[in-house]
Order: structure tokens, then sequence, then C-alpha cells
């Protein structure tokens, strides 16, 4: 009890109150500012199709049915439209990507209808989700350390946390992620308490919000499986194996909340050779000092994420955020019950032994996508809110160490700001993966008059938002390749393989010239490449 007066009269301080007040503002401010700066990438392109509710297979057949297709006619499958409704955003994910769940895709196909299809529009749904991530981490909080300062220091850290920020940016699930991670957690904590109370009718209805919590998250992302198997071991690490009231309402409930996601597990199963193919790259083989190196620079990435060209500063600043972060997890070990530590530490650890024991004994990568380890990094930013809490709020501590932790704690949320400041009005950012080259691509395609693009790569409609009206397409699907040239200033071919490139060169009238090739290390593990040829007659 002392120690959280001390933390509520830290708080109760002017400069505090306002300097976080400040920072979420700014958060807010983040999520909204420059919506459409950044490439939509090819990620982002599939959330539009399925908000269309056309598939690929449909789009793929009309496009090499026609010789020449304008933008326009490319972008009916990026965006809601009469013809389709929503039992086709969910067919189009069960059958051709059953790993994503159909929850986010069916409120952006209802969000596209009402407000547009626009870049704005449609990354503008997972922005407003993301605000919903602070009151929960907020009522997480209190579930689990009883404490104010803690919750808003938390919600301060996910404010400016520039991954958070980059993916509340994104037309994707992951906001929405984050968001049924945090409140499914709290409302185990808050079911479990309410259970040992003995009140028969808030137990029934604590577990009920849990449950419907649970359903939410697994139709929302495959992953919150591991959350759910997180949240069953923490369950019987703090109960036991004894089938107590508090054991039986959670097996119920998750009982309930399996018996209604077996639907989409039976999709899932059923076109497992989908799941297979479209994560086939997530099994990559990359070195494990690789793998080392991108885990720090994404745990960085939680609160800094600056200019890489920095050299020996970088490297002093992650080393600083790691030594933080650990410091962290330790201390919260030290100085808060089992129940406690033990949460946070199995919500970070499921996740996380699931991605990265694979990738040490059999290889792969998956666990360098920052995106499926939500789980821990909000373990991460509960944990060091924890420390800053108790640290600027302890009076035992004395004056001058208590301005120091201040000082961290001013300094490591200022990082957030200005990673934030930086990567705003950036055209990409680390987290656009493929489609990182597409500016410059784009910048010398519309520089021609009347030019006309010819690929086989779906980097196409990423690519395509980038391009001016008077870019026309060719679907490069039927051999022998006939090309309609006619009335075009250049003929480009996009990121051909050596066989089409081949193709070309064996026919007497064409010729085929290299424009350039763009090579861009977008970290230690993922290499951009794109290249753009010139075809003459």
């Amino acid at each position: 009890m002392e120690n959280e007066f001390n933390q509520n009269r830290g708080f109760s301080s002017t400069w505090l109150r306002f300097f976080l007040v400040v920072v979420l503002v700014l958060g807010i401010f983040f999520r909204f500012v420059n919506l459409d700066s950044k490439v939509y990438w090819i990620d982002e392109t599939f959330t539009s199709l399925r908000i269309s509710g056309y598939r690929l297979a449909e789009m793929l057949h009309q496009l090499s049915e026609n010789d020449l297709v304008g933008i326009k006619d490319l972008h009916q499958y990026q965006q809601a439209n009469t013809e389709k409704n929503v039992i086709g955003t969910i067919k189009g994910l069960a059958f051709e990507e059953p790993q994503h769940t159909p929850l986010y895709y069916s409120m952006a196909h209802f969000w596209a209808k009402w407000f547009g299809s626009s870049v704005a529009v449609t990354r503008s749904l997972p922005a407003l989700i993301s605000l919903l991530a602070f009151p929960c981490i907020y009522w997480l909080c209190q579930e689990l350390f009883e404490s104010s300062l803690t919750g808003w220091i938390a919600i301060a850290l996910v404010a400016v946390s520039p991954f958070q920020v980059l993916y509340a940016q994104e037309a994707r699930q992951y906001s929405l992620w984050t968001v049924l991670i945090l409140l499914s957690s709290a409302a185990l904590l808050r079911a479990m308490s309410i259970t040992n109370r003995r009140n028969t009718k808030a137990t029934v209805l604590a577990w009920s919000i849990y449950a419907v919590t649970l359903v939410a998250g697994l139709y929302t992302f495959l992953f919150s499986v591991l959350v759910a198997l997180g949240h069953g071991l923490y369950v019987v690490a703090t109960q036991g194996w004894y089938l107590t009231k508090t054991v039986i309402a959670y097996l119920l409930a998750s009982l309930a909340g399996v018996i209604i996601f077996l639907p989409w597990l039976y999709v899932s199963n059923t076109n497992l050779s989908k799941v297979t193919s479209k994560t086939s790259w997530t099994q990559q083989e990359v070195s494990i000092p690789t793998l080392v190196e991108t885990w720090g620079l994404n745990l960085s990435r939680l609160f800094l994420d600056v200019d890489d060209n920095w050299g020996a500063i970088n490297l002093l600043l992650y080393l600083s955020l790691a030594i933080l972060v650990g410091y962290s997890l330790y201390f919260l070990c030290r100085q808060t019950p089992a129940q406690v530590y033990l949460f946070i530490f199995i919500l970070m650890g499921v996740t996380t032994c699931a991605l990265v024991l694979p990738d040490l004994i059999t290889g792969g990568k998956r666990s360098t996508v920052l995106r499926y380890l939500i789980p821990c990094c909000l373990g991460i930013q509960l944990a060091v809110a924890y420390l800053l809490a108790t640290k600027i709020s302890s009076v035992a501590l004395g004056s001058w160490r208590q301005m120091g932790w201040r000082l961290v704690m001013i300094l490591l949320i200022s990082g957030g700001v200005v990673s934030c400041a930086i990567s705003s009005p950036a055209e990409f950012r680390w987290n656009k993966y493929t489609s990182v080259n597409h500016p410059q691509v784009a910048e010398v395609i519309n520089q021609a008059s009347q030019p006309l693009l010819i690929s086989k790569s779906l980097e196409i409609m990423s690519l395509s938002y980038l391009l001016e009206p008077k870019v026309q397409f060719h679907w490069l699907t039927r051999q022998p390749f006939e090309i309609p040239t006619e009335g075009f200033s250049n003929v480009y071919l996009y990121n051909p393989s050596n066989e089409v490139l081949n193709e070309f060169r064996q026919k007497p009238n064409y010729q085929v010239e290299l424009v350039n090739k763009w090579n861009y290390q977008l970290e230690p593990v993922y290499n951009t490449k794109a290249s753009l040829w010139e075809l003459t007659q």
C-alpha cells in the first residue's frame, strides 16, 4: 500500500501529468497524420483485394483476358463495390489465405463501403482501433499492479512507440490484435479476481467477457492461439492442477471459445497447403548471428527507430535499451508477487518460444518478424513501465536518484517522439519490406509520356498506387508473348524473371535493355531487389 501511495503521489506531480498528457496527444497525432504518405505495400493491397470481395484467381483471370489494363481497371479489385458483399471477403480468405482470420477484414469491408477505399480511409480504421490500446493497457496495469502511474507510463510508451505507430497506420489486423491481446489479458485477470470473491453473477459475466475477447482474438489472428495457450499456462501456474472454481470457469470459457472458432480451424486444416505455401518465406535459412542481430534491432524499435547510418551511436543506443529492458525484467521478478511477474513472462514466453525455437532448430526467420511478436513487445513495455513508475515515485531512492530515473523516462519517451517525427513524412519504412523500392521505380515510369508496363509480378498492385493514370498495364501470362507496343512511347518490363528476359532476347524483333536495378538492404535478414527493363523493337 505504501508503494502504491508513493506512485500515486508521484503521478499527482503537475509536471508529470502534463508530460504524459502531451505524449498521449502526440501519439494520437502521429497515428493520423500523413496516413497516405507511405507506400501502400503488397500486404495492404491484399487487404484491399479482400475488401473488394474478389479472389486473386478472379483478378488474374480477368487481367489475362485483356491486352491492356488501366490503373482504374486494376483498382476495381482494390475497393468495395456493389457486385460483392462481405461473404466474398470471407470466402476469399478461406480459399486463398486461410492463415488470416476474417474479423478485421470484414470490418474493413464495411468501413470501405461506408467511407470509401482511398489509402487514407483504409488506413484510418486500424489507426482508430489502435486508440483502444490506451484504455486496455491501463486496465491491464490496474489488474496487475494496481497502479495508476504504471498505467499512464505504459500508455505513454505505447502511444509513441515507433513500432506500434507504424502498425497503427498499416491496413492490416495488427492494431486490432494488439487491442485484443490487452483486452483478453485484462479480462482474464479480472475474471480470476472476481471468482475468488464468490460473487456468482459477476463471475459468470466476467468469464463471459473473457470468452468473447478470446473468440475475437482468434478470429483476428491465428497466433492468438499462442496467447490463449499462455493464459492457460498462467491459470495452471497460479491455481495448480486442482479443479478449483477458477480452473473450471477458465476451462468452460476456453471451451466455448474453441467451439466457436472450430469452423475456421476446419477451413485452415482443409486448405493447409495454402497456409504452408503462403508462409514458406518464413522458413528461408538465416544464420544464428544474423538472427541475433535482427532480434536486437527489433527490440530497439519498440522505443527508438532512427537513421541506421549512425554507426557506433546506434550500437550504443541499442545496447542501452537492451540493458534497460533486461533490468526491467529482473526488477519485475524481484519486486512483484509471482502472480504478477509470471503473467508477463508467460505472455512473452509462449509466442517467443514458438517462433524462436523452430528458427534455431530447423532454420528460418519467423522470429525476425516483429509483428508476430506483439505479445512479447507488450510484455516488455509493461515491465519497463513498472520499473519507471516505481523508480520515479520511490522516496527511498532520494531526490537525485529519483531525478535520474525521471530523466531516463523522459529520454526514453522522447526517443519515441523523435522516431515518430522522422518516420511520419517518410515514403517508406522498414515495415514495408518488398515494396520499399517502388517510389524509385514509379519515378522512372512516370517520366515517360505514354508508358506501358509489362509484368507478371503481384507487386504491380502496390506499384500502381504511385503511378500516374497515363500508365497502362499488360499482364504477362500467355506464351508466346505478344505485346501490344503500338502507341506507347516506352515499354517497360518490371521484375522479369530470367526466363522472360531470355524469351524476349530470342525474338529478332525485340531488344531488352536494363534501365536500372535497385537493391535495398532493409535489415540484416531482408534484402529487397527490383529491376526495370525497357523493351524496344
